[in-house]
């Protein structure tokens, strides 16, 4: 009996030290170096030499390079509140600046390696902004004050994904049927959005009420604070309020009047600023394209974090 429980020790012994052995290769975490010779390039369009700042168009291509980078987030602008998104796969996105004539934007770059480690850099480029809005556009948004919408839950394709490019301006992948997210996600529906022309500052608001919380995905998907990683659906969230500017929209769609939903395109985009406000659904994305817009109708779409993808809605003016 002695021996046997001898035995059995030893053996004890050897299996948690063959045990320690392996835990200890399995949770090597290896080399942490961050990522190093990040560069951040920018192109503003239409610049040359009679145009030293750009065409006035406010576009400018930024693309990011780097050693050991895993990832990148970027702020367009360090001189506002600091509201760092993530940049496309490829690490290059085409940003429109709107604040009209000439200013120069601090952009701010944080690569991501193993472990979490980070490296940040930072860059200015100077551009012009001439884009200015037909003022139909704002009466039809507004009314010249203040105008609600709400998603169209009574018409097939109020929510619907497609293409996101020149060609492609309508739902060519999948569309809402009518009332199609009731008792699924009622937040689609219940959520108002309220446009407003501040007339004494020639400035735009969007003021965003969320009842029983915002429509959107987790994660990555989505700018606004404090949502969870998920899926879609409908997400805690106070709503908020934010400006906004309009911007040429950057698909290149054919500019053509904007009389039915077979029109392209009004080529006009809601550039919303920060992180905390959207329209339809809370995306990645700030810039909103108006396919169409009547006093009692608007189209738009967005772009998903997937590139190539867009959400479109459909709006109505709320009772």
């Amino acid at each position: 009996m002695k021996t046997n429980i001898k035995f059995n020790f030893g053996v004890f012994l050897v299996l948690l030290l063959t045990l320690s052995s392996c835990s200890k290769e399995e949770y090597s975490l290896g080399d942490l170096t961050p990522p190093s010779n990040i560069v951040v390039n920018t192109e503003v369009i239409g610049q040359d030499a009679t145009h030293p700042n750009g065409d006035g168009s406010g576009s400018v291509k930024i693309s990011v390079t780097g050693d050991d980078a895993l990832w990148y987030k970027i702020d367009y602008d360090a001189s506002t509140a600091v509201d760092l998104v993530n940049l496309p796969n490829n690490g290059t996105i085409t940003k429109k600046y709107s604040t009209l004539g000439i200013n120069t934007y601090r952009i701010t770059v944080v690569a991501y390696g193993k472990g979490g480690s980070s490296t940040n850099v930072t860059k200015e480029v100077t551009v012009r902004s001439d884009f200015t809005v037909d003022p139909t556009i704002v009466t039809k948004l507004t009314n010249n004050a203040s105008k609600t919408w709400i998603v169209d839950k009574s018409v097939p394709g109020h929510f619907a994904t497609g293409a996101f490019d020149a060609e492609t301006f309508y739902p060519n992948w999948w569309s809402a049927g009518v009332n199609q997210k009731v008792g699924e996600a009622d937040c689609l529906y219940a959520t108002t959005f309220t446009f407003s022309k501040v007339a004494a500052s020639g400035t735009y608001s969007l003021q965003v009420a969320t009842p029983l919380g915002a429509f959107t995905q987790g994660g990555s998907s989505t700018t606004l604070p404090g949502i969870p990683s998920g899926g879609e659906g409908c997400y805690s969230y106070a709503g908020a309020t934010s400006s906004f500017s309009f911007v040429p929209a950057s698909s290149g769609a054919p500019v053509v009047p904007s009389k039915s939903e077979n029109s392209p395109s009004t080529q006009v985009s809601i550039l919303l600023a920060g992180v905390n406000t959207y329209i339809g659904i809370g995306s990645s994305q700030k810039e909103y394209e108006i396919l169409v817009l009547t006093p009692t109708y608007m189209y738009i779409r967005v772009g998903a974090t997937e590139a190539g993808r867009a959400w479109y809605f459909k709006l109505i003016p709320a009772s």
